[in-house]
């Protein structure tokens, strides 16, 4: 069992631990520079390809540049970090923590030497290494070096250079101080003249003159007030392991067990222990859980003339020898002792009081002298100050001692009782099932022994979870309390999170708390949260109620001055001071802020003429305009001559200034307060500035919030946002980031602190996702010059269940959303980029456009969509353009003029509207349409996916649409299954892949031949681990091909057919991974030669995939032998982003710049073709199809007949087919086009 560290000192550590040498302030490196290590480029070569896009489910993306990136979320579990922006200006994480970091400050010493960082929280573990509340942190090696000696949670901090000296302030204990303690440099842990504070400590600050500030929740100092009642709890020594030395032989006196729970003091065989004649000897107790006792009560015994005469008191493990006091019986003077203190042998019993206050686990009293033949004792007692309720009920107060109401503790749910190993007692675990959690049928019901009303502070302590190896699967409990029956003391109710990776306590109410009686006791009560995943675990240790001391004449805010080595008994003399106890009583201040010679005040509080805020200007206080704020603030933040106010209210106290909901500016030039915007619609907590790029030239300071707010609020013009508690004010526009119409980088999550390091390097604390352009669904790649993204004219609207909701699909890739597909149309000085998926957008014109999207870059980027008909509900997977016809295809249903479409729409791009008449809607359980491929040299449109006919015609998983003759066809008899992807191997080759049947037998990749129409399986496709859901040429003759899916098991594979076997790339992707696309690149640099990727090209791997020693990615190359992270996203609601596909204007995806014809020659020979077959094609192409359909016998679908074009004539014109002979080739004009 560890003792308990978080009660105090154990007795050989009091002094010690206190002090740390300046060796370890010498380990931090002087120059504290970050590196970041960049990557090589990935040498991707785009130039064949005209436009380029990627398309997925994401919100903000980023390519991936240095080695620090990731694609991680921000914590939701409490936990902070320690971060630092890296030179494409995301955040990188520097170390983290178990819990919150709240506070930070750079200690530069008196000869300018860099320390380090300080960090302060409620954190047990930073970077991996314990370290209790405050740490040590060197920016350069990310080595934390622990300040072991305090307990508790640390929420402000000053680095003061001038003296050498950190200012500690928080909820804790340490050394001889509570709440507020100093680290000098050199000599470590310092106890201040006042030892702190009655209360905990929120803020501090220096003045001008060398002062230093301390605000909170405080109204004495800590060496002036002691608890009103002492010794309010005894500690239970019956569920204690008793053990004795040199025991008496005698019948009935030999247990040491006897003395338990015996407070008469008779003696008597069973009553009384006696050590062998003439013998020292021991009584020793250990027990399960630590304690820290303020009395110690000793029955003596008197059974034959035997006694004991003197004994010491030493603590366990540690061996220390305890000081006590005690009033001597003879002459009623108070004495002291420590290695032999008398126990009188004429008293009932004698008291002896501890003088230092240690933790400890186990005690020994050794006695070295007696009475008579030999010594022994009738009974025992050990008192402590606080009151604890554990929730194993063994270990709170023994039922012996006649209590009208111990301590006790009621559980319900499947507890099972953990040993103490690394904690300080042992505790309750429960594995919850999904049922448990949700109906609230799992609770630990605390009921202390409160014999004195007044006023508490109450503490719950959490078992760290390395120990039991728990960690990940902690989550939160909600923690209630019911402490008086006046309506003045309202319930309480917070929540707290168990991810700790060590002991620690959480503070969970401070204020009245009613005694015990018949008719009412106190109550807190432990549940889980509601919402959490399944599979949680919760922990319940025990609940502390600790009596707090007596008003001494402070309020909130005390001032100390360095340079007096004695407190000053006059506060009198103080303005600081004095400003506080003119507030109303129970001021609570969050934050100060110092500008020149004026000190903001900011709180919980109310006086005569100011409210939750005040400045102390010139040695008075004075009311800032409106009379303060009407509701309390959190935090304050000075930019310039700009005081930024967070909190939870709505308008100055007098309500003058609309606009000021939960954050404000405040000028110190005019007076007079400013809203940003109209602020947010929830509390502010923090409010720290950034170094941000709003203009692709330069870097401006913004302001960030984080807090418990969902929505920035409409103002002006500008519209309401939805967020997620964090937001970014940009001073120089007067307005929001989302409303800033630029490219930009994507920051979500909390911000808390940050700090300037000496060289000029900023760290940051809090948990952040951020990616280096905010972009949703979709974005572009140049085709020149430096790898970048570049964003689309349009934006999503969010939807936060865009993951959910969406009906299950055959074979589509685990329910992908956002814009799953996209394509290029450009002919005829139509540029249209076609957009497809499941998501809602804004059009050009304001309305709402859903799943179906254009982006007209001949006409200043309009973005439109389709007219309504189809349900909002359709997924777009496939889109394929035949002479200007779009056919989309995917999850679609919904009426075109009153006719029923399902899995397919035609949409004609030169007009801008569906298809008057369209095919005949597909039919089948689930119908799904997933891929749709263009025969070459033909019209026919092939279309696969889900479904078992098309109108009447029979044509499972895949048909044949022929535009000339507006029908449909089957391919012939033999397939069934689910078909995920097609491709052309050749004019008359088909390559199938899903999860096929192929004439009764099972494969997941077939061929069929359009000629002979007769489907064959692949060789070996069935011993593949499951369906093939995603297919691509590896070679420009698709004789080679790469394959992805899901096998059996659920794990991902990724295969490539080589010659005549299937070679897999082995484990190399997470089980958690998503292949949602793959593709060959050319590139402009080889890489290293092997057998499964060319050395002049790369597969592309979309989707959402998880690397092994690196995390999540959204695409990544396979070079052959490795996989390099390429594109990193993140979606809406701090999920992980993912990419669908990759699609090209052009798909010349074999062909390099570095093997083609110069320019003249590929003019002339286009020229010369078109001259050649002009009349060829239009003479021959009539009697090719007709010759083709007879000779291949499709079967006619009895469907209606349509025109896909009202005017044929149009199909082929003139500008077509000679407009661009005068234009540059496709790489842009001689030369060549550069390489990425």
């Amino acid at each position: 069992m560890r003792l308990p560290s978080l009660l105090g000192p154990t007795a050989a550590d009091s002094t010690s631990i206190f002090r740390l040498p300046l060796i370890l302030l010498a380990l931090i490196s002087s120059s504290c520079a970050l590196n970041f290590d960049p990557l090589p480029s990935p040498n991707l070569d785009l130039s064949q390809l005209g436009r380029v896009g990627l398309a997925g489910d994401f919100s903000a993306i980023s390519l991936y540049q240095y080695l620090q990136q990731n694609e991680n979320g921000y914590n939701t579990n409490g936990s902070s970090s320690i971060l630092a922006r890296t030179p494409n200006g995301g955040f990188a994480t520097l170390a983290s923590s178990d819990a919150s970091i709240r506070t930070m400050c750079t200690f530069v010493m008196q000869n300018g030497m860099m320390a380090g960082v300080i960090v302060g929280g409620n954190f047990t573990s930073l970077n991996g290494t314990e370290a209790q509340a405050i740490a040590l942190f060197d920016p350069s090696t990310s080595k934390v070096t622990p300040l072991t000696g305090v307990t508790g949670k640390v929420s402000a901090l000053l680095c003061d250079q001038k003296t050498n000296t950190v200012y500690v302030g928080g909820d804790f204990k340490g050394a001889n101080s509570t709440n507020a303690i100093a680290w000098v440099g050199g000599d470590g842990w310092t106890n201040l003249p006042f030892a702190g504070f009655n209360g905990p400590v929120t803020s501090i600050q220096k003045l001008p003159n060398g002062n230093i500030v301390f605000g909170g929740t405080f109204d004495g100092l800590g060496n002036t007030t002691s608890p009103q009642q002492r010794d309010q709890q005894i500690i239970n020594l019956s569920s204690a392991t008793i053990s004795a030395s040199l025991t008496s032989s005698s019948t009935g006196f030999n247990d040491p067990k006897n003395i338990i729970c015996k407070t008469t003091g008779q003696d008597g065989a069973g009553n009384t222990w006696l050590l062998a004649d003439g013998q020292p000897g021991y009584w020793s107790a250990h027990f399960n859980f630590g304690f820290q006792p303020s009395k110690l009560r000793l029955w003596n015994t008197q059974q034959d003339g035997r006694g004991t005469k003197e004994f010491r008191f030493t603590a366990l493990p540690d061996g220390g020898i305890m000081n006590l006091t005690y009033t001597d019986p003879a002459t009623g003077r108070n004495a002291t002792c420590d290695a032999r203190c008398p126990l009188s042998a004429t008293t009932a019993f004698q008291d002896f009081r501890f003088v230092n206050q240690v933790g400890m686990g186990a005690f020994r009293l050794d006695i070295s002298s007696w009475y008579g033949s030999g010594g022994g004792l009738n009974g025992i007692q050990l008192f402590q100050d606080d009151i604890y309720v554990f929730a194993i009920n063994d270990l709170n107060e023994p039922t012996c001692a006649g209590l009208d109401f111990p301590s006790t503790a009621t559980t319900t749910g499947p507890w099972v009782v953990r040993p103490s190993q690394q904690s300080g007692s042992e505790f309750l675990f429960a594995s919850l099932t999904p049922q448990e959690s949700a109906n609230n049928s799992v609770s630990v019901v605390f009921k202390p022994d409160i014999r004195q009303s007044g006023n508490y502070t109450v503490t719950v302590f959490t078992p760290g979870c390395i120990q039991d190896v728990s960690c990940i699967s902690r989550g939160r409990v909600n923690i209630t309390g019911i402490m008086a029956t006046s309506s003045a003391t309202k319930p309480f109710q917070t929540e707290i999170f168990q991810t700790n990776s060590y002991d620690k306590y959480d503070e969970v109410y401070r204020g009245f708390v009613d005694a015990n009686s018949p008719s009412f006791r106190p109550t807190v009560s432990i549940t889980p949260s509601s919402g959490q995943p399944d599979g949680l675990n919760l922990v319940v240790q025990k609940v502390r109620f600790e009596l707090n001391s007596p008003a001494g004449g402070l309020n909130g805010l005390y001032e100390y001055n360095p340079n007096l080595a004695s407190v000053q008994a006059n506060f009198g003399n103080s303005e600081v001071i004095k400003a506080g106890t003119d507030l109303g009583h129970g001021a609570h201040i969050t934050s100060l802020a110092v500008q020149d010679n004026i000190t903001y005040v900011a709180g919980n509080f109310t006086s005569n003429n100011s409210t939750n805020i005040l400045a102390i200007e010139n040695g008075k206080a004075t009311t800032l305009a409106g009379g303060g704020l009407n509701a309390a603030v959190s935090a304050l933040f000075f930019n310039s001559s700009i005081l930024y106010v967070g909190g939870n209210f709505t308008n100055t106290a007098t309500a003058n200034t609309p606009g000021l909901n939960n954050v404000a500016a405040f000028s110190i030039i005019d007076k007079q307060w400013q809203p940003l915007g109209a602020g947010v619609d929830g509390r502010v907590h923090s409010i720290v500035p950034l170094a941000f790029n709003v203009t692709s030239n330069s870097t401006e300071a913004v302001i960030s919030i984080t807090g418990s707010f969902s929505q920035i609020l409409a103002f002006g013009g500008s519209p309401a946002f939805a967020v997620d508690g964090f937001a970014i004010w940009i001073p120089s526009r007067k307005t929001w980031l989302q409303n800033i119409n630029t490219p930009v980088a994507s920051i979500n999550g909390q911000l808390v602190a940050t700090v300037d390091l000496p060289n000029g390097t900023t760290l940051y604390a809090g948990s952040l996702s951020s990616q280096g352009l905010s972009a949703s669904g979709a974005i572009s790649l140049p085709i020149t010059g430096n790898l970048q993204i570049n964003k689309l004219p349009f934006q999503l609207l969010q939807q936060p269940s865009q993951r959910t909701g969406i009906r299950r699909r055959a074979l589509a890739p685990r329910n992908p959303a956002g814009i799953v597909t996209g394509l290029f149309y450009n002919v005829s000085n139509r540029n249209i980029t076609v957009l497809g998926g499941h998501f809602a957008a804004n059009a050009t014109d304001g309305s709402t456009i859903n799943n179906l999207l254009f982006i007209n870059g001949s006409n200043s980027d309009q973005v439109t969509g389709p007219s309504s008909g189809l349900s909002v509900d359709s997924t777009f997977q496939a889109l394929k353009v035949q002479d200007d016809i779009l056919y989309a295809g995917g999850n679609v249903t919904g009426k075109i003029n009153n006719a029923p479409v399902n899995g397919l729409v035609l949409y004609d791009l030169v007009r801008a509207s569906f298809v008057a008449t369209q095919p005949p809607a597909f039919s089948g359980p689930n119908v799904v349409v997933n891929s749709i491929s263009i025969r070459p040299n033909t019209g026919d449109v092939y279309v696969a996916g889900s479904f078992d006919s098309a109108g009447a015609l029979s044509c499972p998983s895949l048909c044949i649409f022929t535009s000339s003759a507006s029908q449909w066809n089957s391919p012939g008899l033999g397939l069934t299954g689910s078909v995920s992807t097609i491709t052309w191997a050749s004019n008359d080759r088909l390559v199938v892949s899903g999860n096929l049947t192929i004439d009764g037998s099972v494969t997941y990749v077939a061929t069929y031949d359009a000629n002979a129409r007769t489907w064959t399986p692949y060789p070996g496709a069935n011993t593949l681990p499951g369906p093939v859901t995603v297919l691509t040429p590896a070679t420009s003759d698709a004789s080679e091909f790469w394959v992805a899916g899901s096998g059996t098991n659920g794990s991902p594979f990724l295969a490539k057919r080589d010659d005549s076997t299937w070679v897999s790339v082995g484990d190399s992707l997470g089980k958690d991974t998503i292949i949602r696309g793959l593709q060959i690149m050319s590139l402009s640099a080889p890489h290293a030669d092997n057998a499964l990727v060319d050395p002049n090209q790369i597969l592309l791997v979309t989707g959402q995939l998880s690397l092994p020693n690196f995390g999540n990615a959204s695409a990544a190359l396979f070079d052959g032998t490795s996989f390099t992270p390429f594109i990193l996203s993140t979606a809406a609601g701090n999920l992980p982003g993912s990419l669908s596909q990759i699609f090209t204007e052009k798909q010349d995806f074999f062909e390099s710049s570095e093997r083609h014809l110069a320019t003249g020659f590929v003019v002339l020979a286009a020229l010369g073709a078109a001259l050649g077959l002009l009349f060829l094609l239009v003479l021959v192409g009539f009697f090719a199809d007709r010759w083709r359909r007879k000779r291949e016998g499709y079967i006619a679908a009895p469907a209606e007949v349509y025109d896909i074009k009202e005017n044929n004539i149009e199909r082929i014109p003139p500008s077509d087919l000679f407009g661009s002979l005068g234009r540059q080739g496709a790489r842009g004009g001689p030369g060549g086009a550069p390489m990425i």
